[in-house]
């Protein structure tokens, strides 16, 4: 049985080599001296925007983690029967629901409305005759739902649960998507979020440093004459568009439920283009996970394999599970930046740039990020009650190189390439190549919490 994983595991990491090499699934280059990184350091929000709805916190993408990276975080709380509204960014955009659940659209430039109502009788008061509604694609949210947007496609969220949906997401400014610069930008097709008024309670959240998220309803700047005829409604009609007065925010409160055309709760499996395309993947099921040992943890990823619209967004994502004290390798990630999102727990983490320098030693707790360069070797440790994590990774086919274990880069190297590279004996040689018969994950005897 052992042979037949380790046999598994390494087709799957010959494949994800094949898959790197074709240079077809990572994000634009980035300028020289960006990634001349001497400390990286764990982050919280630097600013939020409170909404009627919710709450959107942003981390501070002016950093030099995030600019090394090329992307920029935030965190959604969507409160019950709160609704995002519609908006669009120039880059691509990953999430991730943490908790809850809820339902949501995208909106795809030259697809068909694939969803149709019931005929349905006119409002009270309203002459006409009854009309059908039609819309495009919606889909069901729930915690550990993986969720892939385009660049330039609008989408909307909506909570139609009993608590808080929390979503986390990552926008990969340096994505050849994006042709503006590396400042993230929301589109928003509604709402008026006041921006420019918040910049005091910005600052006093966390300390602004430079340009922060912006966004804005871009109907504000067309003149009311214009969406007039445009929309063919009358002035009125067409003013409330702009939502100039509008106070509530980019997250409102819906005060009945959401009257869409919910889908079924089964796909029928064929994804033949974009319009049909699956959108989303839930990485919650143990089961489903890459690698798992009984006594350390697992892994689960996501990436162009088993979710092929991350092809086009050239990102990735996996979600990992450490168990009390237990160790994961010390890795690289061969063509990808790795931004580190803590759901649960501590985890000790140690990072090393390529001068052998520990940019990052330290605790990462629940709700922290760490932004972790492409190549830079990391080592991560549970606390006593275990942690977990997820990973959103700046390549569509992410490659893990680890340093010690059965498939580590250690074992690959011959016998007395070890004992003369390290001046050690070959019985010294021997147990530092074959001590580890675990892949990723290790049991730990002891916690170096302690130690720091």
């Amino acid at each position: 049985m052992a042979r037949t994983f380790f046999s598994a595991l390494s087709l799957v990491l010959l494949v994800s080599t094949a898959s790197a090499y074709k240079g077809s699934g990572g994000s634009g280059s980035w300028q020289k001296g960006e990634c001349d990184i001497t400390r990286i350091n764990a982050q919280e929000p630097s600013f939020r925007v409170e909404s009627e709805g919710g709450v959107s916190e942003f981390w501070d993408h002016n950093s030099e983690d995030f600019q090394c990276a090329g992307v920029s975080f935030h965190r959604h709380i969507i409160r019950t029967r709160g609704l995002m509204l519609p908006a669009y960014h120039n880059a691509p955009v990953l999430a991730y629901v943490l908790k809850g659940r809820g339902i949501f659209g995208v909106v795809i430039s030259g697809c068909p409305e694939t969803f149709e109502s019931p005929p349905q009788q006119p409002e009270k008061g309203l002459r006409g005759e009854k009309f059908t509604d039609r819309h495009q694609q919606i889909e069901y949210l729930k915690q550990g739902d993986v969720i892939a947007i385009r660049a330039g496609d609008a989408h909307w969220t909506y909570n139609n649960g009993d608590e808080e949906l929390i979503l986390v997401v990552v926008q990969d400014n340096s994505n050849n998507a994006n042709q503006l610069d590396q400042n993230p930008r929301s589109f928003m097709l509604a709402g008026n979020p006041e921006i420019a008024q918040q910049q005091e309670q910005m600052k006093r959240f966390r300390g602004s440093h430079g340009q922060q998220h912006e966004m804005g309803n871009i109907f504000r700047g067309l003149s009311t004459e214009i969406l007039a005829e445009a929309f063919d409604v009358d002035e009125e009609t067409a003013r409330k568009l702009k939502s100039e007065n509008d106070e509530r925010g980019p997250i409102v409160i819906v005060e009945k439920e959401l009257q869409v055309i919910k889908p079924p709760f089964r796909r029928n499996g064929l994804e033949e283009t974009v319009c049909s395309a699956k959108i989303r993947e839930n990485i919650n099921n143990p089961s489903r996970a890459d690698i798992y040992n009984p006594q350390a943890g697992r892994l689960s990823t996501v990436n162009s394999f088993t979710f092929p619209l991350l092809n086009y967004l050239r990102l990735s994502f996996a979600k990992a599970v450490l168990y009390r004290n237990a160790i994961m390798a010390p890795h690289w990630l061969t063509n990808a930046h790795s931004i580190v999102y803590i759901t649960r727990g501590e985890n000790r983490i140690q990072v090393v740039n390529q001068k052998g320098q520990a940019v990052f030693d330290g605790q990462v707790r629940e709700g922290q990020v760490l932004v972790v360069p492409q190549n830079f070797a990391v080592v991560k440790q549970a606390n006593e009650e275990g942690c977990e994590w997820v990973e959103f990774q700046t390549n569509a086919n992410a490659m893990i190189n680890t340093l010690s274990g059965r498939t580590s880069a250690m074992r690959g190297l011959p016998l007395d390439v070890v004992a003369n590279a390290y001046q050690i004996s070959r019985e010294e040689a021997e147990r530092i190549k074959y001590s580890r018969q675990e892949t990723l994950f290790f049991s730990g005897t002891k916690s170096s919490f302690a130690q720091q």
